[in-house]
């Protein structure tokens, strides 16, 4: 009986362990979102994201100021090199690319916020236990809000300060642990002659998608 008082005391004070920062799993595949609040800027994506090798694949559907566009983007961070893909014409355009990596996690330095349950919390397998962390982003300076799931740190929705669009948030969805094709995440074929504009101003995601719509 000792034994399992015992036991039952250790299970009950880890349960009760106050959540702490974690990273994402680094392989993940899944479906975002993204809107603006001042209704400026909507997304849905198919994405890929490699923390390893510090690059992002986005299958996208953007509308801006009620105008649609369909397009592929290959992000490489390391290289500092983005890449507009056309699989139907085989066409490929090179960019600069202005941002850092930016991994899925929360910081050391994050402040805890909450943790609540996603849907039923009465019933086994019909909620979903989530911590919510807050902070500074040291490069843009403005504040943001993450939501994780609480087993696996796998991310729901990511929301920040980010001129002209004032909180831009995305969320997450349909996310899967590991890609099935990492070639998805290398530059086409059609793709090797590409060249970069030599006046091409580096850009970032949001920058392009202002510019394609």
């Amino acid at each position: 009986m000792k034994v399992f008082l015992a036991f039952a005391c250790l299970l009950a004070g880890c349960l009760a362990q106050r959540p702490q920062p974690c990273k994402s799993p680094p392989l993940l595949t899944g479906g975002l979102s993204i809107v603006s609040q001042n209704e400026e800027l909507f997304a849905v994506a198919r994405y890929l994201y490699d923390a390893i090798g510090e690059r992002i694949r986005l299958f996208e559907v953007v509308s801006l100021d009620n105008q649609t566009s369909f397009y592929d983007i290959l992000l490489l961070y390391r290289e500092h090199v983005m890449y507009q893909i056309d699989d139907k014409d085989r066409t490929c355009q090179k960019l600069p690319l202005k941002d850092d990596f930016m991994p899925l996690a929360i910081p050391g330095d994050a402040t805890f916020v909450h943790q609540v349950v996603l849907g039923d919390s009465s019933r086994p397998a019909e909620g979903l236990l989530m911590n919510t962390w807050t902070g500074k982003l040291p490069d843009q300076g403005g504040t943001f809000l993450a939501s994780v799931t609480d087993f696996g740190c796998i991310p729901i929705s990511f929301e920040y300060q980010v001129k002209p669009y004032g909180w831009l948030q995305t969320t997450y969805f349909n996310n899967v642990i590991g890609i099935t094709d990492p070639e998805l995440l290398i530059p086409p074929s059609f793709c090797e002659d590409a060249e970069m504009p030599a006046d091409a101003e580096p850009v970032d995601l949001l920058s392009l998608l202002k510019q394609k719509n």
